[in-house]
């Protein structure tokens, strides 16, 4: 049948395709935060320090820093659904590597390959979701997409509680991470079934990913800066915090692991139900830059608040919760306004590469400080010096929001402070 004769897929058959992409991204984000409760097990029974745990959860990021700068290279040459396979396979081999040996060069080597596989999995599927409903509920299919993959962070942060068993020994956990893992295979499977059906019977869109241009690089303007500095301080005062926050939680407030579990998964579950509310509420009111600045400041008082009192844990992690849904919903779609559409593929395709440079970064950086303060449950106050970091990176959120503020609310806006849904259909 020629392609221009051919029906769309139904509705279904897309929503279909959408479950099975969520489903490897579900396995994905599982495998990540499987470290953080287990972190005092291996402290415990490896001997592992709060560096060596830090260096596991960095060394996720540092393949991504440079994946990204190929963009969307593999896809392009071997096609989506050969790519999707390979990155689930290596989702797989990664965790595989980190449960076989105790040894921390072989357990990094793990979660390296499994960095490197992850991100270019996300990546895949962002591409897929543009292929099967571009000009259609794209927006809606990628929160939809999102909340399914943050499930998979959620079920894994409260792991503790339904699979409490198994941190009697550092390996089982791993284990359970690496049988979901497999989910990343499973949906690669099925995406391919569905693909090669619908080639065959239907009219698809063309796949495209975004590409950091060099070129491009130097044509950005001050605000698009000013976000990027935001996304660089604002992941990096929460991912590396939630990768010591169950030890934190258990040594410095005693709780159990369980409860430390679920107060890490609240940014979670917060994020699942409000990022795509907030994102609503903002294409209603606009005053994005301002929105922004409230956020950040949410971090400001929340990790002294942990450090030095004995507030309820809900409180300062609800305060968290709400700034992890509103900035990332205001964020990411801020730089459509700033950059032009031909250049936006670099556009994210930068920043995406400077958040994972934070992200490496303090997440060393913080596992070092813990080290250096001999943070313990006989030592709490140990803790202290990261938690004064975090804060301080609220801040530096606080000031490049304000800065971003002032240009767009001057002669150099481009309406991030004004642009409504309202004025938009009028």
């Amino acid at each position: 049948m020629p392609e221009t004769t051919r029906p769309e897929p139904s509705v279904l058959y897309r929503w279909m395709v959408l479950v099975f992409v969520s489903l490897t991204m579900f396995g994905s984000y599982y495998v990540y935060d499987a470290l953080s409760p287990l972190a005092d097990v291996l402290k415990q029974q490896l001997g592992f320090s709060d560096s060596n745990i830090g260096l596991l959860q960095a060394i996720y990021s540092f393949p991504n820093i440079f994946t990204v700068l190929i963009g969307g290279f593999i896809i392009d040459r071997l096609g989506l659904r050969r790519s999707l396979m390979i990155f689930g396979v290596l989702c797989v081999i990664g965790p595989a590597i980190t449960v076989a040996s105790a040894q921390l060069w072989l357990m990094a080597a793990g979660r390296l390959i499994f960095g490197m596989g992850a991100e270019s999995l996300n990546v895949a599927v962002t591409t897929a979701l543009a292929k099967w409903f571009k000009g259609k509920e794209l927006s809606f299919a990628f929160g939809i997409n999102l909340t399914l993959a943050r499930l998979g962070s959620f079920v894994a942060l409260n792991s503790p509680t339904w699979a409490r068993g198994a941190y009697t020994n550092w390996r089982w956990p791993f284990l359970i991470a690496l049988g979901f893992s497999a989910l990343c295979i499973v949906g690669a499977i099925a995406y391919w079934i569905m693909e090669v059906h619908a080639e065959k019977n239907f009219r698809l869109g063309e796949a495209s990913t975004d590409k950091v241009i060099f070129a491009d690089l130097f044509k950005f303007s001050l605000n698009y800066w000013f976000v990027v500095a935001l996304c660089i301080v604002f992941y990096s005062a929460i991912f590396p915090f939630q990768t010591f926050a169950v030890k934190f939680f258990m040594e410095a407030h005693g709780t159990s692991r369980e409860f430390g579990g679920f107060l890490s998964s609240m940014l979670t579950l917060f994020a699942m139900i409000a990022t795509p509310l907030f994102g609503l509420l903002v294409d209603r009111v606009g005053k994005r830059a301002l929105f922004m600045m409230f956020g950040s400041m949410l971090l400001i008082p929340v990790y002294l608040m942990m450090a030095y009192t004995h507030v309820n844990l809900y409180v300062p992690m609800a305060m968290m919760g709400v700034a992890f849904s509103l900035i990332p919903a205001v964020m990411w779609p801020s730089v459509a306004y700033i950059v032009e559409q031909s250049k936006l593929g670099t556009a994210y395709g930068l920043m995406t590469m400077i958040q994972n440079i934070g992200l490496f970064g303090f997440n060393l950086l913080i596992g070092w400080t813990n080290d250096y303060g001999h943070a313990s449950a006989e030592n709490p106050g140990g803790y202290n010096l990261g938690m004064w970091i975090f804060s301080i990176l609220g801040f530096l959120g606080v000031l490049f929001a304000f800065l971003l503020r002032q240009r767009e609310i001057g002669p150099y806006g481009h309406g991030l402070e004004t642009i409504t849904t309202a004025k938009a259909a009028a």
